[in-house]
C-alpha cells in the first residue's frame, strides 16, 4: 500500500515506490540477468518491499496440426480455427431484444474447463467429407513446454525490466541508491546491461549535483548584491561569516532529532541565509556608518554597534525564530514535510545567534585590518607615494 501522489516524479505505475530501470538491446540477456539482480537487491537491509514489472514466464500452449491427417477428413486449418476460438474466445453469435433491455448471446464452453489442457481432448471437430465428430487429438498435437513473455515493457528503443523497491524504517534515499550500486558492482553485471533510476529516485541523483551549486550561487549573489551596498569586497566577507554557524544549527538539530537532510530540509538553509545574514548586516552597515560619519576607530564604531543593534537583532532573530516552532512541533497531515523546515530554521537560528553577536566584531576588526593593510600595500608601491615618500623626506631635511 502507498499514498496517492498529487504530483508523482516518473510516468510509470509501480508496486512501491522508487524505481530502478535495467535496460539492453539482448532481450535473452536481459530476461536472463534481470531475476539475479532481483534477488541479490531482495537481500538488502536497506530496502523493504522490493518487486519487479518482468513477466517473462507466461504459460503458453503451442498447438501443432498434422496437415495430411486433417485433410483427409476435409478439415482446412480454418474451421479448426473456428472451433477453438467457440471454445474459448467468447463469441457473440447473437443479440435479442426486449422492452427494456438487449442481450447479448455468447457462446463457449463451461468456466470450469477453460483453464485445463485437457478440455482439448473433449472438443470435436465435424468433418464436412463424412459428417462425423472427429476428435482434435486425431489430426492435431499441443504441449506447453514453452514459456513466453506476457508483456515486454520498453524505455526509450529497448526492452527494459523495472525494479521497485521501499525504504526500509530509517533509512534516507541516497543510503539505498548507493546499496543497490554497489550491489550492482557485485555482480559484475554485462557492459551492454544499462542501469539507472528512475522517478523520485532519478529526481534525488539529480538533486545531489546540484544541490552544492544552488548554495554557492545563492552565495555569490548575496557577496555580489552587499559588495555593492557597500562599496567594499571586505565587508560583505563579515556579513556572510554568520552562515556556516546556521549551516551547522541546522544540520545538528536534524541529526539530533532523526531527520534526513531532504529537500525540504535544504529549503530550510537557504531560507537560513536570507534571516541570518541581517544580523551582520545590522552591525556591520551601522559600523561603517559611525567610521564614515562620525570618524570613530574601527574598535569604537563595530561596539557601538553591537550595544546599539543587540535588541532589533534579538527581535528579529526571535520573531522568525517562534515562528518556525510551530512547524517544527504541528503533527497531523503533512506534518512530516513542515517538521524538517521547522527544526532547520529553530536549530539554526539558535546557533547562530548565540555565535554571532560574539564572532561578527571580531571578524569585522580582522577584515578591516586585512582591508586597511592592502590598501596601504597599494599606495606605497605606486609612484605618488614614492613622491609623497620624496617630499616628507625634503621638508624633513629642510626643517
Amino acid at each position: 500500500m502507498q499514498a496517492a501522489q498529487d504530483v508523482r516524479l516518473g510516468g510509470r505505475p509501480t508496486r512501491t515506490q522508487f524505481e530502478f530501470t535495467l535496460q539492453d538491446a539482448n532481450l535473452a540477456e536481459l530476461n536472463e540477468w534481470a531475476p539475479k539482480i532481483l534477488a541479490k537487491v531482495q537481500t538488502l537491509p536497506q530496502l523493504r518491499d522490493v518487486a519487479t514489472d518482468q513477466q517473462s514466464q507466461g504459460t503458453t500452449l503451442q498447438l501443432t496440426i498434422n496437415r495430411d491427417t486433417a485433410s483427409r477428413y476435409g478439415i482446412y486449418p480454418q474451421l479448426i480455427d473456428d472451433t477453438l476460438y467457440d471454445a474459448f474466445g467468447q463469441r457473440q453469435v447473437t443479440q435479442y431484444f426486449t422492452q427494456l433491455n438487449s442481450y447479448h448471446v455468447i457462446l463457449e464452453i463451461l468456466p470450469e474447463l477453460q483453464g485445463k489442457i485437457d478440455t482439448l481432448d473433449k472438443l470435436y471437430v465435424r468433418s464436412p467429407t463424412t459428417g462425423e465428430q472427429v476428435p482434435i487429438s486425431t489430426f492435431a498435437s499441443w504441449t506447453s513446454v514453452p514459456v513466453r513473455p506476457l508483456s515486454i515493457s520498453h524505455q526509450g528503443q529497448f526492452p527494459a525490466i523495472t525494479i521497485s523497491f521501499n525504504l526500509a524504517q530509517g533509512v534516507a534515499l541516497g543510503q539505498a541508491t548507493d546499496a543497490v550500486q554497489k550491489a550492482m558492482a557485485e555482480l559484475g553485471a554485462p557492459a551492454t546491461l544499462n542501469s539507472s533510476f528512475q522517478g523520485t529516485a532519478q529526481a534525488f541523483q539529480q538533486s545531489l549535483g546540484t544541490v552544492p551549486l544552488l548554495i554557492l550561487a545563492a552565495l555569490v549573489v548575496v557577496y555580489l548584491i552587499l559588495g555593492i551596498l557597500y562599496e567594499s569586497y571586505i565587508h560583505p566577507i563579515t556579513i556572510l561569516s554568520t552562515l556556516p554557524s546556521a549551516g551547522v544549527g541546522a544540520l545538528a538539530i536534524l541529526m539530533m532529532f532523526g531527520y534526513d537532510f531532504s529537500l525540504i530540509a535544504l529549503i530550510g538553509i537557504i531560507l537560513l541565509i536570507g534571516i541570518v545574514k541581517k544580523n551582520g548586516i545590522m552591525m556591520v552597515d551601522f559600523a561603517i556608518a559611525a567610521e564614515r560619519d562620525e570618524h570613530l576607530s574601527p574598535e569604537q564604531s563595530i561596539r557601538q554597534a553591537a550595544l546599539l543593534r543587540f535588541r532589533p537583532i534579538m527581535m528579529t532573530t526571535m520573531a522568525a525564530l517562534l515562528g518556525g516552532v510551530p512547524l517544527m512541533l504541528g503533527s497531523g497531515t503533512g506534518s512530516e514535510i513542515r517538521q524538517p523546515l521547522g527544526y532547520a530554521m529553530v536549530g539554526g537560528l539558535i546557533v547562530s545567534q548565540a555565535l554571532t553577536l560574539f564572532t561578527t566584531p571580531v571578524i569585522y576588526l580582522y577584515l578591516d585590518k586585512l582591508s586597511n593593510a592592502f590598501s596601504n600595500w597599494g599606495r606605497s608601491s605606486g609612484p605618488e607615494a614614492r613622491d609623497e615618500h620624496a617630499r616628507a623626506s625634503v621638508k624633513q631635511a629642510a626643517e
